[in-house]
């Protein structure tokens, strides 16, 4: 096995830890449940680390077998990365094609090996009817560098591919290319979805979101979302009940009652025209549309969009944006003494674009 291998192999390990060790060797498949043990895993790490690593030298362990490893630490870790998504697209008048894995892979992998002399590329099939691909890049003079590699999750059958983000953006149209040739499909373009988490992703493009649901409560609204109890003290007086129950009960027709898919980075081109009763208006004397790509960014964004979601769409249609704590704070900066007139009308359009939002991804 050679050096640069052993090293790989060693390095990916030692990310792993001991309490995941044993279920991501057998999920590897390399190594026999009776090499496995051999190895007493309680003793200290570095010494199961090279107890493995010699048993993959007797093995003879490949490059590929090495990226494997990693693809795999890679799925069980898949957090780590912040996913872009990828929709592909047809020619007009052009068939849904049967998907043959052999020759997808041997035409991505040809693809990329023409345009680039060093560059090692590894596939790993899981029952979902996914294809994980791992790319490592190297350049003309350099090997491909295997600590940095991007990873690229293909569906089958479907025209969606989630990519790893990667600093190499000048392989990008490259990765494309091999990505639409070897599936069959005509062009594609990268959808304003991001996120950490693979499966949220999922869930949106294939309209899974509802798979989210992990209950379905019976337990009457006003006592499910206002927090109410049964037998709480009768002479406790809530206020605005009935306007509570109405915004509850808009903000679940709206997003459901399941967890909503945890989506962190979502962006919305704007292009809009202004009005406004103030003299010198100068937006509204513009005959060119504004342009602007807002940009919404969140440790789970639906779900801050749903707690965030106007009470009434009528009376947010006329301007009115008290019924949600982010039109509240929107309106103090608009009774500020910086009144800037493009300040206040575009937050004013940024507070219609937040409760219109999660219509837009979906």
């Amino acid at each position: 096995m050679d050096e640069t291998v052993a090293e790989f192999i060693k390095r990916t390990i030692l990310k792993i830890t001991m309490n995941e060790l044993i279920t991501i060797l057998k999920a590897w498949d390399f190594l026999s449940e009776s090499q496995l043990q051999t190895i007493n895993f309680r003793q200290r790490k570095e010494s199961v680390v090279q107890h493995l690593v010699r048993l993959c030298e007797e093995k003879h362990a490949s490059l590929n077998d090495a990226a494997l490893l990693d693809i795999i630490y890679t799925q069980f870790h898949q957090q780590q990365k912040v996913w872009d998504v990828f929709q592909m697209s047809k020619g007009p008048g052009e068939d849904v094609d049967l998907f043959d894995i052999k020759q997808f892979k041997n035409s991505f992998k040809k693809i990329l090996q023409r345009a680039l002399k060093n560059v090692t590329v590894s596939f790993r099939e899981t029952k979902e009817n996914a294809v994980w691909i791992r790319i490592a890049w190297g350049t003309q003079y350099t090997k491909p560098n295997q600590y940095k590699p991007t990873y690229v999750v293909y569906y089958s059958q479907t025209p969606y591919a989630f990519m790893s983000s990667s600093r190499l953006r000048r392989h990008a149209p490259l990765l494309g290319q091999a990505l639409t040739v070897a599936s069959k499909h005509h062009q594609i373009v990268k959808m304003d979805l991001r996120s950490r988490y693979l499966d949220s992703l999922k869930a949106i493009v294939f309209k899974q979101y509802q798979t989210f649901e992990t209950h379905n409560s019976t337990t009457p609204l006003q006592e499910r979302n206002l927090g109410l109890d049964i037998n709480m003290d009768s002479r406790i007086i809530h206020e605005n009940i009935v306007e509570k129950e109405r915004v509850q009960q808009i903000t679940q027709e709206t997003f459901g009652d399941y967890p909503q898919p945890q989506l962190e980075f979502a962006q919305y081109k704007l292009e809009t025209k202004f009005k406004s009763d103030l003299n010198r208006s100068i937006l509204a004397e513009r005959e060119e549309p504004l342009r602007c790509l807002i940009k919404f960014s969140s440790p789970h964004l639906l779900e801050a969009l749903k707690s965030l979601a106007p009470a009434d769409p009528q009376k947010e249609a006329k301007g009115n944006y008290t019924h949600s704590k982010l039109f509240r704070r929107i309106m103090k900066l608009v009774h500020s003494k910086d009144r800037v007139e493009s300040i206040v009308l575009l937050l004013q359009e940024l507070a219609y674009l937040v409760s219109q939002l999660y219509k837009i991804i979906f």
